[in-house]
């Protein structure tokens, strides 16, 4: 079976803070992302994941110049310390051909720990032995390299049930969550029904909405852990979707019987429009 995900199943798993909740319960979300040829990387799966809700967040890879300077709330350090992280993100903004040792080791420590990990770019490679929970969101030249690292078949991806079967084998191989990054993004974990969502509009594609993706899945998912990581990173994509159609112009867009076209907009645009796409979904 599959699964076409929805505005209400998104509105269903959004985490809604009470009097009750400090930073730490809000979900804390690492990320050890970006580089000094990629700073921008970095700097958007941060912005995202303050937008889309989480309560703290720790960036500790090779940009904390840039994050900084446009989000001096982060706490930036080398390493995540006694700090409890619900879930990483890792990968963003990286080149595996450029990594040293140091940052292989880091990479590993995080990719066996307990928390959840949304691994993206240039971390991909690693996936093969991580056993942390995983979420991996390559786009499709990505995954043809990432299937074909581990041996699988190579597969047309022009027809959506081709899609969706790659989706779902990769899934099972690795013993984690894949999202495939499209017009109709397609996730399946290794035990779950895959899903389908299809929201955003085509001023999304690009360079840089991947890299704001990856903030808000590591959001939600910090924000409620007791949710399956495919239903997260669903909801984090219809979420990036809406945000997307707001920045554009297209959401809430008066009609007359004909949608609005919209307009182009920069990834940055996307982090800056989620949270008025949260408060859009729970009024």
């Amino acid at each position: 079976m599959l699964r076409e995900w929805t505005r209400a199943d998104t509105s269903a798993l959004l985490r809604v803070p009470t009097a009750d909740d400090d930073k730490y319960s809000r979900g804390v979300v690492g990320l050890r992302t970006g580089s000094a040829a990629y700073p921008g990387a970095a700097v958007l799966g941060v912005e995202a994941a303050w937008r889309a809700g989480a309560g703290y967040v720790l960036y500790t890879g090779g940009a904390r110049d840039a994050v900084l300077a446009r989000r001096p709330e982060t706490v930036a350090r080398a390493e995540a310390g006694r700090t409890r992280v619900g879930a990483w993100v890792i990968g963003s903004g990286t080149d595996a051909e450029h990594r040293d040792a140091s940052e292989l080791e880091a990479l590993e420590v995080i990719l066996s720990g307990e928390a959840a990990v949304v691994v993206d770019a240039g971390a991909l490679d690693l996936a093969e032995h991580g056993t942390a929970p995983m979420v991996l969101t390559p786009h499709a030249g990505e995954f043809a390299r990432l299937r074909a690292g581990l041996g699988l078949e190579s597969i047309d991806l022009g027809a959506e049930h081709d899609r969706i079967a790659a989706v779902t084998e990769t899934a099972a191989r690795l013993g984690a969550t894949v999202l495939l990054k499209g017009a109709r993004t397609v996730i399946a974990g290794p035990r779950d029904e895959p899903i389908v969502v299809e929201n955003s509009p085509a001023w999304l594609s690009t360079a840089g909405t991947g890299d704001v993706l990856g903030g808000v899945i590591g959001a939600l998912i910090a924000a409620d852990p007791d949710r399956t990581l495919a239903e997260s990173a669903a909801a984090a994509v219809w979420l990036h979707g809406q945000a997307a159609a707001r920045a554009s112009g297209i959401a809430g867009a008066p009609s007359a019987g004909t949608p609005s076209r919209g307009h182009p907009i920069v990834a940055l645009d996307v982090a800056e429009a989620l949270p008025g796409a949260v408060g859009e979904l729970l009024s």
